[in-house]
């Protein structure tokens, strides 16, 4: 069933056409309201406790269940990897005609590497319909209305967060490798690639790994490609990528870094304390806020041994979408969620304050950024806002495809294969290129 409901939407995404759904509200449905029971879908707690803390009016009843006013609350949480999200999204979209009221989907969330496919389909309703105007939308982030504009120009969602990247380092490890942890000097032994090996040998050297895993530095290398994953219908694998392939067989050689899974705790998640002697991370701020577990009085973090500097490339990661679902009886609590957390000036003031996230207004992050007593208790003090805020301002969106997540999950599996001596290069590459091919059947190499 999950291959068949991502197969159907896929193929007709891919077709050019939009997914229709007859019946199914209209813009009848984009204005009616006072529906009892309001259905989120997304993939972790993030957008629950940014809701949880900061939009007015919200009890939290337990862990999946809320209420504003009348209305109770229900999230939907399923995790993002291996696509599993997706698929429980696809399937209860697939049934939003027939659902009852009260299981409709009301508001649904996506991310950068798979928003095309929602927002070029009729589920996302256009901004416009739950009434909220271009000139509400003016102090945010460019891309981040990019991102989520359909092939015909018309905005499907908004985002409260802002995700350019940075490089996030050890404090004490560069006191170790290099006498100091001031991050100008840091830059310069990261400042391009060339460099940025010469100081991954120097720090493995002192017996520390450069990162926890040969995955950590790979969004910078996919973010800065020349062209899309797929190009007329087949995979194209950027030369950037392939300098990250070859960038990644040297590391782990040189026992620089290791053969880990993303957000394995047990491994990658080791190097978030003082024994897991992993030099850097990449990341944006929700990278910071969200997994670097500062509430572990135990990791770096909790003790504010951080810092981060530019690194080798510009490059920006996720961000979380707010998208209203078509047949929502709850039109105006979408549009009212969505102008709290990202039009509010002042809550989302707040929630810089709160949760040390990059929030999409210019105004708030431009004041914060220039406030001398502004502070990041995870970067020991550091205020890494001016970077964000140049950082976002260059993000390039132009070689975004449907196919990222999937391209980008299945790369690094084949990769790891590689890495870890269970085949060659080409071998890998080739259950690559399968695995991709039955996750897409439109697309071919």
């Amino acid at each position: 069933m999950k291959k068949a409901v991502r197969k159907m939407i896929a193929l007709t995404l891919a077709a050019g056409m939009v997914l229709s759904m007859t019946g199914c509200g209209g813009s009848k449905s984009a204005s009616s309201n006072g529906g009892k029971v309001f259905n989120i879908y997304c993939w972790n707690e993030e957008f629950k406790s940014r809701v949880t803390d900061h939009y007015p009016g919200y009890e939290e009843v337990d862990a999946t269940t809320g209420k504003i006013g009348d209305v109770t609350v229900k999230w939907n949480i399923t995790p993002n990897q291996g696509s599993a999200y997706q698929d429980n999204l696809d399937q209860h979209l697939l049934n939003q005609e027939k659902a009852a009221a009260d299981d409709k989907i009301d508001l649904f969330l996506i991310e950068a590497d798979y928003a095309l496919k929602y927002i070029n389909s009729d589920y996302a309703l256009p901004v416009k319909d739950l009434g909220i105007k271009d000139d509400e939308l003016a102090n945010q982030y460019k891309y981040t209305k990019d991102i989520v504009t359909d092939s015909k120009g018309v905005l499907k969602g908004v985002s409260w967060q802002g995700c350019p990247g940075v490089m996030i380092y050890n404090r004490d490890i560069a006191k170790d490798v290099f006498g100091t942890d001031d991050p100008e000097t840091v830059q310069a032994k990261v400042k391009d690639w060339d460099t940025y090996n010469q100081t991954a040998k120097e720090v493995a050297a002192k017996g520390h790994f450069m990162t926890s895993s040969f995955v950590d530095p790979y969004r910078v290398f996919s973010n800065n490609v020349s062209g899309p994953w797929v190009q007329d219908g087949k995979i194209v694998v950027d030369k950037n990528i392939e300098q990250w392939i070859n960038y990644s067989k040297e590391w782990v050689d040189e026992k620089a870094t290791n053969v880990y899974d993303l957000w394995d705790g047990d491994t990658w998640g080791k190097g978030f304390y003082p024994e897991g002697n992993v030099f850097c991370y990449f990341g944006p701020a929700w990278f910071i806020d969200f997994c670097m577990a500062a509430d572990d009085e135990a990791s770096i973090a909790h003790q504010g041994g951080w810092a981060a500097c530019e690194g080798p490339q510009g490059f920006y990661w996720g961000g979380t979408w707010i998208c209203g679902c078509k047949g929502t009886d709850n039109a105006d609590l979408v549009a009212d969620i969505m102008r709290k957390l990202t039009t509010d000036k002042d809550i989302m003031t707040e929630i810089v304050n709160a949760d040390n996230d990059f929030v999409n207004n210019k105004p708030a992050m431009e004041a914060l950024a220039a406030d001398p007593d502004y502070q990041n208790t995870v970067l020991g003090g550091q205020n890494p806002l001016p970077m964000f805020c140049a950082g976002a301002e260059k993000i390039d969106l132009s070689n975004l495809s449907p196919y990222d997540q999937g391209c980008n999950e299945k790369l690094q599996e084949a990769m790891k294969n590689y890495l870890n001596g269970n085949g060659s290069l080409e071998e890998s590459m080739d259950l690559f290129y399968k695995a991709v091919e039955e996750m897409y059947p439109e697309v071919t190499h």
